[in-house]
Order: structure tokens, then C-alpha cells, then sequence
């Protein structure tokens, strides 16, 4: 079926709307399409509803203006008419009918009449049908939102569609009839859907435009028309009896004579947007003994999305019923009767036919595969939990088969997503501040080891003539009171000399000679001398060395430096005595060497932890360390293209771990 109109019922405003996925979640007929996070309505799928348009928190829907074409309307030269939907006291519920009436004749309107007497023409060709066409079963058209669902979806069952048009369509035909075929008509209206059922090629003449009521008092505002400046003014003719009752859920059956007797099950009504989906698929596929199958896409007329205000469901259906009992007290019977009676012969056909909208679903391989993108890799893992928009993960797969739905909306998977993003990003940053902290440290170094190259050269040769004149000077000396200030500049000197040599040795980490060595050996080898020293003679030591550790380039004096620093450092930590632990092993990868040298002493400070590289920085006494060992060992690692790290609990020990290239050249 093509609509006399290409302007989308419902559009989407992008910059408001949020991935909330609400509208998906709402749309029984699934016309959201979700792309780049944005829901867009697909006008050939939709079935104007509304759902999407109440349910959006973010106001990112908007309905097609008919406003400017009905002031166009009725600012011609052809008389107007305004056809006002029964539904009509939920919206104004504390403006007296009369005073609405006014305000719209001060709007511009020549006749102002009750749709409900089109509903009453409808209610007489219903109780006809179902007594001509007894062993029939057919499914009421008065709601244009389940006829479009049935014609797009369900395009078998349009030929149980009762052939009847709606209170709309009858109440036009017989305006039409009252006041002539060149009148202009306006339905005036909770429903959107009734904008594109207006749009019908087969209906078109019949309506010229539809308002909803919210766009009603809209263009009451622009006007500055107020109930209380109108003249109250009653409806014209023809006035409506029971079909006053129609936008009540069930309403058309009470108003038709036909009630849903539940023993039976021959006539059933049912309302509600997901209800309704429901009772159309068991009519489908369910042995059945239906005769009629009154449907309502919301909760009766009352709910519909042209409404503007969101009082509760029953609040509303009691001005509905109220204002109903009122009508009915004071309809003239026999005039009424007798106005049915004229208008018997009032053509109320309807054609419907199939205008099929259905995408075949996916294969089970092509649903798998969608599924396991979105890691769903067994029916345990899909977690159905709808924050989607979609009642089932299965659900959510076929959609975007559909090119509906997209995988990002799976909430659990777009976590997890994010939580694995985080994750990585928190290691990328902190390898970034640890590579800015190596490269700080190298610069250090380097501009350290240049300046302590250049110092030590120079004390070194005045320290040899101060420790050369002061030992001639004791042996001249000997015995003498002077004897001690001469050890006392000796020791002094021998101290200088100390620090010079740890100069010399910090400067010359900037030249290594490498050879194919094995670590293992190295630590053997400087673990065999270690223990012969007094120092250790305390030390319980635990040495733990991989029998998989390959050959790799070092520089062997240097490499036995690092372990001598280490494990004299470990030593002093543990004046009492203790355990040194020395292991090494290969990553996971195999492609690294990791080593490290753990004590049982004293730890290092928190506050410390990041200073223990830097030159000059110790923890011992005065005159008992010069600060450059830690140091020293940093250059030789880093020249070794590898990296040392440590860790420690203060009152527990400390564990450095030094990681090397197995095979050396690569740095890390």
C-alpha cells in the first residue's frame, strides 16, 4: 500500500537522542533501525503506534505537522469541518465540552462534530457482518495501527480483516452527506496513526487532515484562544450515542452489543501494544473459535500518543465514562433512531490489502556467527537480559541480520568491551610513564656519568698525593700523639678515593663489551667468591637457577657487578643474618630472562622505592655507602637492553627483579 504522502510519520532528532534504546524496546512492529548509535524510524515499517514517540524521555521524536496545511484549510474559501475523536474529555478534562466546542469554531471552524456518531454507523455494520457471516472469523479494523501491523506482518490474516472502515472514515462519510461533498474535513484526534490511515489512497478524499490534540492546543495558543473568552457552543448534527465509549478499551464491543463472553471465547478483546502482538500471532498459529477479534495498539484510545498530558489510565477513562452517561441521558432515542436509520445506506466498505514488510530470518550458522561476535558463543552466555531493546539475545542476533540493530547495543558484550579498553589503556599508560621514567633516569645517567667522569680524573691525582705525603707522614710519625690525626686523614682519604672509584665505575657504564655468556654461570661463579667473604658468613643463601636459560649477550664483569651489588646491598639489609634468595627463569614467551635477587632484611621505605636508582641516594650511614651502587647496576641493565624493578614490605626484605633479552640485541 502506498501512502498519499512521502513525509515520515515519525522522524528522529539525533542531537537529542541518547541510545537509550527505549523506542526499540517499545516499537511492536521493530521499525527502529539503530545506526551509529542513533534510532532512526523506517516509515515503511512503522505502523504509527506512537509508542516510541511517548516512551522518549529525551522529547527526540517528532510526529509530521499537519498544523500550517490545516490553517491553510481554514483560511480558504470552502467551508471547514473539525471531526473531534470521543476521546476527547481525557484531553481537555477541565475545560467544559461547550467551551472546546467554542474555541474551536473561534479557531476558524464552520462545524464542529462528534466523531462518536461515525462510531455508532460502525457498531450497526459490525453487528450486520457478524449476523450475515456467521461461521467467519474476522478481526476488527478500528484501530489503524493494528490494520498496518496486520497488512505489513501478518499479510495472511488481511483477509480476515473485517471490511469495515473506521469511526473516522464513517463520521466524514456522513458529515459529507450532511453538508456537502465540498467541504473540508480535519479529524481532530488522540491517534497518530490516523495522520497515514487518513493518507490511504482509497480514504483520502474522505479526510483532508488530521490533528492530534496536542497539536489542537498548540494552535490555540498561537492564537491566544482561551475557554473563557469563547462563547460555549454545542456540537452539530449528527450527535453520537454509544460510540462515545469507543476509546475505552473493550468499548466498541460495548457499544456494538457484542460482548466477549469468556466461556466461549467467540468474540475477544484485547489492548496494548505488546498484548496485541500476542493475540495476533495465536490467531495466526492457534486452532481457534473466533468469530471477532477486537484489537487496540494502546490501552484503549485515551493512551494514544496525541494526548498531551500523562495523567493515569483511569483517571482518564473516567472523564471518558463520565462525559458518556451524560451524552447518553440526554440523546433524544427516537431522533436518534431515526438518524441511524438515514444514513443505513452509507457506503462503510473498507479494502485492505497486503503490503508485506517481513525480512526471512537468519540461518542457525548465520545466527551463530552474529552471536559469537558479540562473544555468545553457547545459549549459557546469552544473558537475555533486554537492554537492548530486544526481548532475547536470539532476538537482538536477528535484528541485526535485519540491519536493524547493531552489536554495540548488547550491553553485558559493550562493557566488557570497554572494561578490556580501560584495562589496556591503563597498561599502555603505565608502560608510557615507566618508558618516561627510564628515559629521565638514562638522561640522568648519562649527564651524570659525563660530569663524574670529568670530577673523579681530576680529585683522583691530588687524592694520590694527599694519601702518598700523609703515609710517608705516619711512618715519620710513629709513636708520636699526632699519630691518630694522621689515621684520621688516611681513612678520610681512603673514602675520597672510595667515591672517586665508584665515579669511574658509574661513568664507565656507558661503554659495555658483550660476549655470548649463560647468566646461570655468571651468578655461580660470583656466588662461589660472595660466600668466602665475612659479610656472608650469616647469610643463608638459596640459589634456584632454570636449567632452560639459553646463552645471551652480556658483558660479564658488568653482569658480575650487578650480582656482587645486589646481593652486598641484600647483605647489609640484614645485619642479623638471614635469607638471600637468588632465582632465574624464562617468561612465559620464552623470549626473556627474569631474574631476581629477594632478602629477608629490612625492606626499603615506601617513600623511597622510586629514589633508590638515583646517584648519590643511600640509606646507610654516613661514610658507609657512597650511593652509586643501585645506580651503577641501573646503567648496566638498561645497556643490557633490559629492565630492573623493586618491590618491598617494609620489616620483610625487598625482591629486585632484573629481565633481560634471552637472546640479547633486542631492547625491551
Amino acid at each position: 500500500m502506498t501512502l498519499k504522502t512521502d513525509i515520515p510519520l515519525v522522524k528522529t532528532l539525533k542531537e537529542q537522542c541518547r541510545m537509550c534504546y527505549s523506542c526499540v524496546r517499545e516499537c511492536p512492529a521493530k521499525a527502529i533501525r539503530i545506526y551509529g548509535g542513533q534510532a532512526e524510524v523506517i516509515n515503511e515499517r512503522c505502523i504509527g503506534c506512537g509508542n516510541c514517540v511517548h516512551i522518549c524521555s529525551q522529547n527526540a521524536k517528532i510526529v509530521r505537522s499537519s498544523k500550517v496545511n490545516v490553517q491553510e484549510l481554514l483560511s480558504g474559501e470552502k467551508k471547514t469541518a473539525a471531526l473531534v475523536a470521543p476521546s476527547f474529555p481525557a484531553e481537555f478534562t477541565s475545560i467544559n465540552y461547550k467551551n472546546v466546542v467554542g474555541m474551536m469554531r473561534e479557531l476558524g471552524f464552520d462545524y464542529v462534530v462528534e466523531v462518536a456518531f461515525g462510531a455508532d454507523l460502525v457498531s450497526a455494520k459490525y453487528r450486520e457482518l457478524l449476523r450475515a457471516e456467521k461461521y467467519k472469523s474476522y478481526i476488527g479494523t478500528t484501530c489503524p495501527s493494528v490494520v498496518f501491523f496486520i497488512e505489513k506482518y501478518h499479510s495472511v490474516l488481511v483477509k480476515n480483516l473485517a471490511p469495515i472502515v473506521s469511526p473516522m472514515v464513517a463520521a466524514a462519510r456522513a458529515v459529507h452527506r450532511l453538508y456537502g461533498d465540498d467541504l473540508k474535513i480535519v479529524f481532530i484526534g488522540p491517534c497518530i496513526a490516523k495522520k497515514d490511515e487518513a493518507a490511504r489512497p482509497d480514504i483520502a478524499q474522505d479526510i483532508d487532515e488530521v490533528l492530534t490534540f496536542r497539536e489542537l492546543r498548540e494552535m490555540f495558543m498561537s492564537k491566544d484562544i482561551k475557554p473563557e473568552n469563547v462563547e460555549r457552543s454545542e456540537f452539530d448534527p449528527p450527535h453520537g450515542g454509544r460510540g462515545t465509549l469507543y476509546p475505552i478499551g473493550g468499548g466498541m464491543l460495548q457499544a456494538s452489543d457484542l460482548n466477549e463472553n469468556f466461556l466461549s471465547m467467540d468474540i475477544v478483546a484485547s489492548s496494548g501494544n505488546k498484548q496485541f502482538v500476542q493475540a495476533i500471532k495465536e490467531y495466526e498459529t492457534v486452532e481457534h473459535s473466533t468469530v471477532l477479534l477486537e484489537l487496540n495498539c494502546c490501552e484503549g484510545c485515551i493512551s494514544g500518543s496525541g494526548i498531551s498530558h500523562n495523567l493515569p489510565l483511569y483517571t482518564k477513562r473516567g472523564y471518558v465514562s463520565a462525559f458518556a452517561e451524560k451524552r447518553h441521558k440526554e440523546l433524544d432515542i427516537e431522533k436518534y433512531n431515526k438518524l441511524i436509520a438515514e444514513f443505513s445506506d452509507l457506503n462503510l466498505f473498507a479494502d485492505f490489502s497486503e503490503d508485506d514488510h517481513r525480512v526471512p530470518p537468519p540461518s542457525n550458522i548465520e545466527l551463530r556467527e552474529i552471536l559469537s561476535k558479540m562473544e555468545k558463543y553457547q545459549p549459557k552466555d546469552e544473558l537475555n537480559c533486554g537492554a537492548c531493546g530486544y526481548d532475547t539475545c536470539v532476538e537482538h542476533a536477528t535484528a541485526i541480520h535485519k540491519g536493524l540493530a547493531e552489536n554495540e547495543m548488547c550491553l553485558p558484550f559493550t562493557i566488557e568491551k570497554l572494561r578490556k579498553t580501560a584495562t589496556e589503556l591503563a597498561e599502555s599508560y603505565e608502560e608510557l610513564v615507566k618508558a618516561k621514567q627510564a628515559m629521565i633516569q638514562s638522561e640522568k645517567l648519562a649527564s651524570l656519568g659525563r660530569m663524574a667522569s670529568g670530577i673523579a680524573h681530576e680529585i683522583n691525582n691530588p687524592l694520590t698525593g694527599v694519601l702518598t705525603y700523609s703515609s710517608l707522614m705516619k711512618e715519620e710519625m710513629k709513636g708520636s700523639s699526632s699519630e691518630e690525626d694522621i689515621d684520621v686523614i688516611i681513612n678520610e682519604t681512603m673514602r675520597c678515593r672510595k667515591i672517586v672509584k665508584g665515579l669511574l665505575d658509574f661513568a664507565r657504564n656507558s661503554s659495555v663489551e658483550k660476549v655470548m655468556a649463560n647468566v646461570n654461570d655468571i651468578i655461580q661463579e660470583t656466588v662461589a667468591i660472595l660466600k668466602k667473604h665475612m659479610t656472608f658468613q650469616n647469610i643463608r643463601m638459596h640459589i634456584e637457577l632454570s636449567g632452560k636459560i639459553p646463552m645471551a649477550e652480556l658483558d660479564i664483569s658488568q653482569m658480575r657487578s650487578v650480582f656482587n651489588n645486589l646481593a652486598e646491598n641484600a647483605a647489609h639489609a640484614m645485619p642479623e643474618g638471614g635469607d638471600l634468595n637468588i632465582t632465574t627463569d624464562l617468561d612465559e614467551t620464552g623470549k626473556n630472562i627474569i631474574i631476581t635477587v629477594a632478602d629477608s632484611g629490612t625492606g626499603i621505605a615506601e617513600e623511597n622505592i622510586t629514589k633508590i636508582f638515583d646517584p648519590f641516594f643511600t640509606t646507610k650511614e654516613a661514610g658507609k655507602g657512597t650511593g652509586l651502587g643501585l645506580a651503577v647496576i641501573y646503567g648496566i641493565i638498561e645497556q643490557h637492553y633490559g629492565t630492573i624493578k623493586v618491590s618491598s614490605v617494609p620489616g620483610h626484605g625487598a625482591v629486585f627483579t632484573i629481565t633481560l633479552p634471552a637472546r640479547g640485541g633486542i631492547k625491551l
